[in-house]
C-alpha cells in the first residue's frame, strides 16, 4: 500500500502524516518546492494546477487522501479554483495513471448550513458560502468519477498543539455566532482513526460524517481556552447549524478515542 497525501503541510495533513508513518504506511505528499515533510515520508514537489507534477506523483499508488482546500480567505475565486480546480485536476491524474486507486476526499460538515436535525449525510445540501459550496461540488465530481472513492465530512478539528480551538472565540465574533451554538467536533487523533478505515475500506462509496460525541457550545469551548465570549439569552434561530449526526460511523465501526473536548483536556492532548 502506497499512499499520497496533499495538503500534507496543513492543519490537518501535518499532524496525519506522521500517525500514517507510524501506522506502517507507505506515504508519499505532494508538496510546493522547498517544503519539509516529516521522517518517514517521501516528499514529490507539485502542484495541483501541473498535471505532469501530479502524474509523477499519482504513479504506483493504492490510495490518495486528498487534504489540500483554501477556506478562511474573502477570496472566492481562489477558494473554488483551489477546492474545484483543483480536486478536479488531481482527480483527472489518477483516473489516467493509477484508475485503481482509492480516493479519499476530506470535507466539511459547514455545508449542513441549515437544518431541522444535526447535519445527515442523505440530507439535500446547497450551502452559500464559498467554502462549503466548492466541497460540495468537489464531492459530486468525485463520486461521479468512476474511481473507488470515499468523502469524509469533518467538523470543527482540534488538538495536538494546531491552535484551532484558541482562535474560535475571534472566529465566532466575525461571523457572529451566538454563544449558544453548538458546534461538532474532532480529535486529529480521531481523524487519523477515520483514515485508517477509509483505508481499509469501510467507508467506500460512502460520504460519511466524522465527530466525536459532545457537540459543545461556543460559549464553554470559549471558556475552555481562556477566551471567554459575552452571553446572551436571545433565541437561536438556527440551533442545528454546525452539529452534523455522527451515527453512520458509528454504524460502520467508527469509535472516537476522544469523545468530547473536555477529556481532551484532562488528558493535555490540547
Amino acid at each position: 500500500m502506497t499512499i499520497l497525501v496533499t495538503g500534507a503541510t496543513g492543519l490537518v495533513g501535518a499532524r496525519l502524516l506522521p500517525r500514517l508513518v507510524e501506522a506502517g504506511l507507505d506515504c508519499r505528499a505532494l508538496v510546493r518546492a522547498g517544503k519539509e515533510v516529516p521522517a518517514g515520508v517521501r516528499g514529490v514537489e507539485g502542484d495541483l494546477f501541473d498535471s505532469s507534477t501530479l502524474a509523477q506523483a499519482v504513479d504506483g499508488v493504492s490510495d490518495i487522501i486528498h487534504l489540500a482546500a483554501v477556506f478562511r480567505t474573502q477570496d472566492t475565486d481562489l477558494i473554488w479554483k483551489s477546492n474545484l480546480e483543483g480536486t478536479q485536476n488531481l482527480l483527472s491524474a489518477v483516473e489516467a495513471h493509477a484508475p485503481k486507486a482509492r480516493f479519499v476526499l476530506a470535507s466539511t460538515s459547514t455545508v449542513y448550513e441549515s437544518g431541522s436535525h444535526p447535519g445527515c449525510e442523505d440530507d439535500s445540501v446547497e450551502p452559500k458560502h464559498a467554502y462549503p459550496a466548492s466541497k460540495v461540488a468537489a464531492e459530486k465530481e468525485v463520486r461521479e468519477s468512476g474511481l473507488n472513492w470515499a468523502v469524509l465530512r469533518f467538523p470543527f478539528v482540534y488538538g495536538d498543539g494546531d491552535g484551532h480551538l484558541e482562535g474560535l472565540p475571534k472566529l465566532a465574533s466575525a461571523h457572529k455566532l451566538h454563544p449558544a451554538t453548538r458546534l461538532s467536533t474532532i480529535h486529529h487523533r480521531d481523524i487519523a482513526a477515520a483514515i485508517n478505515l477509509a483505508l481499509d475500506g469501510t467507508f467506500d462509496g460512502r460520504v460519511v460524517n466524522i465527530c466525536d460525541e459532545a457537540p459543545t457550545s461556543i460559549y464553554e469551548l470559549a471558556k475552555l481556552v481562556g477566551e471567554p465570549v459575552a452571553p446572551s439569552s436571545e433565541p437561536l434561530e438556527n440551533p442545528w447549524h454546525l452539529h452534523a449526526d455522527g451515527s453512520l460511523a458509528r454504524r460502520l465501526g467508527f469509535k472516537p478515542s476522544i469523545r468530547t473536548v473536555y477529556q481532551a483536556v484532562q488528558e493535555m492532548l490540547m
